[in-house]
């Protein structure tokens, strides 16, 4: 018998999880991070071995990773590995109508520079919490 929460067949949603947080460059630690405090690296790896996640959770996960909870829930990874492989044949295919002509309208070092900025100040919240938690352990003894 099959419930609401019963992923299709051949649908991981914790790998797919992993799959769009790698996507965002996130590692466990930063996703556990967004998640709250009684969160850990070790239990987003856990999460991530779930075929199937609590809609609950599944809906918060999807938020901070700002995807819909539907591409989490319905990612086929047979799928989307036919999908990318045909739009490469048609890209290969096609490849003499390309525009050799084509400009930019943003500057990659910018954008380059700006990830960097973001990864950067995610960085030092990982680092602040965890002199957090290293003071909390010191006041305890």
């Amino acid at each position: 018998m099959s419930t609401a929460t019963d992923a299709p067949k051949n649908i991981h949603q914790g790998r797919n999880v992993k799959r769009f947080r790698e996507m965002l460059g996130w590692k466990q630690e930063a996703l556990a991070l967004a998640l709250g405090d009684d969160w850990s690296q070790k239990r987003v790896s856990l999460l991530e071995a779930k075929e199937v996640i609590e809609e609950d959770l599944l809906t918060q996960v999807a938020a901070i990773l700002k995807v819909p909870v539907e591409a989490i829930k319905n990612l086929d990874e047979d799928k989307a590995v036919n999908i990318i492989a045909n739009t490469f044949s048609d890209f290969k295919d096609n490849a003499s109508a390309i525009n050799n002509n084509c400009s930019l309208n943003f500057n990659p070092i910018e954008k380059l520079l700006e990830v960097l900025e973001e990864n950067k100040k995610l960085y030092e919240r990982l680092l602040a919490s965890e002199q957090e938690k290293v003071e909390l352990l010191k006041n305890k003894n």
